[in-house]
């Protein structure tokens, strides 16, 4: 069986790096947490931190650089600066990317998202603040789009998921987000928990984001940038209604046996696509 080797970055404010870690190793990976400065010097540590090493790289959640200038800004130009060419080269050669809350931020700054007609360095989006105003965190029910291309929700048709963010709405020029419907770039959307659409209705919609918006991929469905965070559902009891599940299936006689959390299923997918 092919060993698939996941890259999960840290430092600098990347806060969500052991969850992230933990849930590749779940879903089959080689998973190791790497060191940005490592990771841009090459420097050989505990691990490996050359990115041609590996299948997946992981732009995690958390705050990096506390989130100065801009949420995700200056990763994305500190990765832009050192490691551009590498990057690109990892993209070309068919490897994954996924970029959670803060990562995905990152992503829509470096341009690897939208990624228009397999353009990687312009900027076509934004992921700006909540219209709220306040922080949030909750959770969210997602419809996903199964015409979607995304390598990583495939086979899944909703999900429930955390988000915790404060700039999280998804914006763009009209024509963008028209364009990212019609590529069925939009993978996840906010909904109602009938798997109906928010349509920008609060609480579903958390953030404002336009068209529901929860996460995009680019047209290869390769880089995929969500702001939920599938890793923080990595086991059943994340759920703070699961004492109420278990004893609904205990009423109709059934078992509460499965521990994994719904959001070990992107993982397994990441997994599963060089595998098979």
């Amino acid at each position: 069986m092919k060993q698939v080797k996941a890259l999960v970055l840290t430092g600098y404010g990347l806060n969500c790096d052991y969850e992230t870690d933990y849930s590749l190793k779940l879903a089959g990976a080689q998973s190791n947490r790497v060191h940005i400065n490592q990771f841009i010097t090459e420097k050989e540590g505990p691990v490996a931190a050359k990115l041609k090493d590996y299948h997946i790289l992981v732009f995690g959640g958390g705050f990096s650089w506390a989130d100065d200038h801009g949420a995700g800004v200056l990763m994305a130009a500190k990765m832009r600066h050192h490691l551009g060419e590498e990057i690109a080269r990892f993209i070309k050669d068919g490897k994954l990317i996924i970029g959670i809350c803060n990562g995905f931020q990152a992503l829509i700054n470096l341009g690897l998202l939208p990624g228009f007609e397999y353009n990687y360095e312009e900027r076509r989006a934004a992921i700006t603040y909540n219209d709220s105003g306040n922080f949030i965190d909750t959770w969210v029910n997602l419809k996903v789009n199964k015409n979607s291309p995304c390598v990583f929700t495939r086979g899944l048709s909703n999900l429930e998921l955390p988000v915790r963010h404060g700039e999280g709405k998804v914006y763009a020029a009209d024509h963008d987000i028209r364009q990212l419907i019609l590529n069925k770039q939009v993978v996840l959307q906010y909904a109602t928990e009938d798997g109906r659409p928010a349509r920008g209705s609060w609480p579903c919609n958390p953030n404002g984001s336009l068209e529901d918006i929860a996460g995009i991929c680019d047209p290869s469905g390769r880089i995929f940038g969500l702001m939920p965070h599938p890793e923080a559902y990595n086991h059943n009891t994340n759920h703070p209604d699961w004492p109420a599940k278990k004893a609904l299936l205990l009423r109709q006689g059934k078992q509460f046996t499965s521990e994994e959390g719904e959001g070990i299923k992107i993982f397994r997918n990441a997994v599963a696509y060089f595998r098979n």
